[in-house]
């Protein structure tokens, strides 16, 4: 999945407001393309709200996540997106083995992204 930056909430509320802090990470401040590690299958079930059910073939996406590296831990303790880099990562991920795709599910090195912006939870679109 193609992206340009992701984000992050804080691990703790603000002292002050009570509300997490949303943290938007990219390579630099221009933004570079890159790719997240994503699984897309098709399942049969139940999804929607309650009052909204829909039965029937779902086509699902997901990106895999992994333990932060030293740039996203300061903000959010729990995991960051598993970030595909290169075209040679990209390849793999696509067209190899499942073991040897999931060796690209780990954190980016330290260093390799910083916050491009941070903002409230009811503000976490960031400005283009």
């Amino acid at each position: 999945m193609p992206a340009t930056s992701f984000c992050e909430p804080s691990t703790h509320a603000d002292r002050v407001t009570g509300k997490k802090m949303w943290h938007w990470f990219a390579f630099n401040e221009e933004r570079p393309l890159f790719f997240f590690a994503g699984l897309w299958c098709k399942w049969r079930g139940v999804r929607g709200t309650q009052k909204n059910p829909i039965e029937g073939e779902h086509h699902l996406f997901g990106f895999l996540t992994t333990e932060p590296n030293a740039d996203v831990i300061a903000v959010h303790e729990k995991a960051m997106p598993a970030i595909l880099t290169t075209p040679q990562e990209i390849e793999l991920w696509m067209n190899a083995p499942i073991q040897e795709a999931l060796s690209l599910q780990k954190p980016l090195p330290d260093g390799a992204v910083s916050i491009v912006w941070s903002g409230e939870q009811e503000d976490t679109a960031p400005p283009a």
